[in-house]
């Protein structure tokens, strides 16, 4: 006997690509009917319907007037457009980041703000990380790193209250409560970087800086990590405003203070 659950993966599955199909086919021609993408699917009219109007709801497709036929929709140039910001971000930002790696010897990464954690852009390793952990498309806790500091400090209050939810322990030094948080952020705020010591992991520095846009929004951080061994208070110090000139200087080749 079928197992249900299984069963309606399946069909989930089955539409999310008769759905990419029809977006591909819309590529291809341009403008098409119903009746003739319901024929490239092999599929009853009626099911190729209920597909367009899903995607026609997100804004992925749209009617053209008149005619009775669909084509890709704005919603695409959306998410397009999203992609193609992180990617100018990451191609700026890459020099730069060999730079400070260079410069430090340790790992630079670049992280944004993705749904309740951050994630990893690109990371960039210095002469003395040996074999560092690949974190490029992974996703870290927010209050836990100091990437994850600087993506929350310069949030609208509104917002930072609907990030703010359970904050678990990674270590002994991990923040776990909001009063704390917030205060630590407020403190971010005012020196303009952040640290996690110990706090992800044990044994695990990073020091991360904001990246700004034309508008001055907070659109990424730059992070400098390495073994606590390797990053003491000291050490910290020292490479800390060279992050921060790093950080600064990827802001204003993306328009920020340019006049």
């Amino acid at each position: 006997m079928s197992n249900p659950a299984v069963v309606e993966s399946a069909v989930g599955v089955q539409s999310v690509d008769r759905a990419l199909r029809i977006l591909e086919i819309l590529a291809r021609s341009g403008e098409s009917g119903v009746t003739e993408i319901a024929a490239a699917l092999d599929v009853h009219k009626s099911t190729a319907f209920r597909l367009v109007a899903t995607l026609e709801q997100h804004g992925l497709v749209e009617q053209v007037e008149g005619r009775g036929k669909y084509r890709l929709g704005v919603g695409l140039l959306r998410l397009a457009g999203a992609t193609s910001a992180r990617l100018d971000v990451v191609q700026e930002a890459r020099p730069l980041c060999k730079q400070l790696a260079s410069a430090t010897g340790e790992t630079v990464n670049l992280a944004t703000l993705n749904g309740n954690s951050a994630l990893y852009l690109d990371q960039v390793a210095g002469p003395s990380a040996l074999q560092p952990h690949n974190w490029v498309g992974q996703h870290i806790p927010l209050h836990a790193t100091s990437n994850g500091k600087v993506l929350l400090a310069w949030l609208p209050p509104t917002d930072l209250g609907d990030l703010l939810g359970r904050l678990p322990a990674f270590t002994g030094s991990t923040i776990t409560t909001k009063p704390q948080l917030r205060r630590q952020l407020e403190t971010v705020r005012e020196q303009g970087y952040a640290v996690a010591v110990d706090e992800l992991e044990v044994g695990l520095t990073a020091i991360a800086a904001p990246v700004r846009n034309a508008h001055g929004d907070v659109i990424c951080s730059m992070s400098l990590s390495g073994p606590t061994f390797r990053l003491p208070a000291e050490r910290v110090a020292e490479v800390t405003p060279m992050l921060v000139e790093a950080a600064d200087e990827l802001s204003h080749r993306l328009g920020w203070g340019v006049r």
